[in-house]
């Protein structure tokens, strides 16, 4: 036997033996693959509702438009249509639902789509002034179709005010699929279940997390490197439903680095949080919070130590 024909036979063994361990047994087996919501697919009605939200900016300009108005009603049918479909295989992994029928979840997936594109109104409304407060709230934005194309907390802060609407539907899957892609792009994680209100401006961004439960107010300004995240998540599933992440006020802003730990957190309103703060208690309103008395150490070649203690202005520890 040659080395080539027994060097096929053992290949052959090898497929056969891995194609029998696809046997439907382990969660991660999914060979039924056309009854899964589809990443490109989500990622391109991601990019479509981008069109709808911001109308004229994310167009296709490779062909010329006479009447915008018919281009735009293509658009919302087209993304309704693609919407309705990923739903509706979305909604056969929702735990809470039971089983559902397949005629069951095609009234369903339809009747969230109908809902959530009724809301696209007052989800603009409120990216708007999410817009308002990145142009009030940083010196270095230029103009408004600056920030709309060029703003990395902008683009995540849109993903998350559209999922939000469908987490809101209980549609499972589809909302963390698309506040994920944000997330791979912008390196901000914004979990589609937080409640945020208007005036949200996220600074810089890369690294902040922001988790399920959180309950952010109005006017809440937020820099790189945040967390608004969950004191332990030991209990796993048990935690499953309560409130585990903080609750930050109106008016409240967390400069760079700092971890705000907890569901019974209560940052308040007009709260400044200093950079790097790292807390896991309630704070009262109107009150700043810095790390002052840092430490720095030198280590020279001679393995000589020097250690000095850092006294700046207040200003400082608002790391931007």
């Amino acid at each position: 036997m040659s080395t080539l024909v027994k060097e096929q036979q053992e290949i052959d063994v090898i497929v056969k033996d891995i194609l029998a361990d696809f046997d439907g047994r382990k969660n991660i087996d999914a060979v039924d693959i056309f009854n899964k919501p589809d990443k490109r697919e989500v990622q391109e009605l991601v990019k479509n509702l981008f069109k709808i939200v911001y109308p004229g900016y994310f167009r296709d300009k490779s062909f010329k438009i006479y009447n915008p108005s018919n281009s735009y009603a293509v658009i919302i049918e087209d993304t309704f249509y693609h919407m309705n479909k990923q739903v509706f295989l979305a909604l056969d992994f929702c735990k809470k639902r039971g089983t559902m029928t397949e005629d069951d979840r095609r009234k369903e997936s339809y009747r969230i789509c109908k809902a959530f594109f009724g809301r696209i109104p007052k989800i603009r409304e409120y990216i708007e002034s999410d817009l308002l407060a990145a142009y009030d709230g940083d010196p270095a934005a230029g103009c408004f179709e600056e920030i709309i194309l060029a703003y990395p907390g902008l683009i995540a802060s849109t993903v998350y005010r559209i999922a939000h609407e469908l987490y809101v539907e209980q549609v499972p899957v589809l909302p963390r699929m698309m506040t994920e892609l944000a997330h791979s792009k912008t390196g901000i994680d914004i979990h589609p279940g937080a409640t945020i209100d208007k005036n949200f401006f996220i600074d810089h961004g890369t690294g902040i997390v922001i988790g399920e439960t959180a309950i952010i107010g109005k006017n809440v300004k937020i820099y790189q490197g945040v967390t608004i995240g969950a004191l332990s998540t030991r209990g796993g599933q048990k935690l499953s439903g309560k409130k585990r992440h903080p609750t930050i006020c109106d008016n409240v802003t967390i400069y760079a680095g700092a971890s705000i730990l907890g569901g019974n957190t209560i940052i308040g309103e007009n709260a400044v949080i200093g950079g790097n703060a790292f807390i896991t208690s309630s704070i009262n309103p109107n009150t700043i919070v810095s790390m002052k008395n840092l430490e720095m150490e030198y280590r020279t070649s001679d393995n000589t130590i020097a250690t000095e203690e850092l006294h700046q202005s207040e200003e400082w520890y608002y790391i931007i």
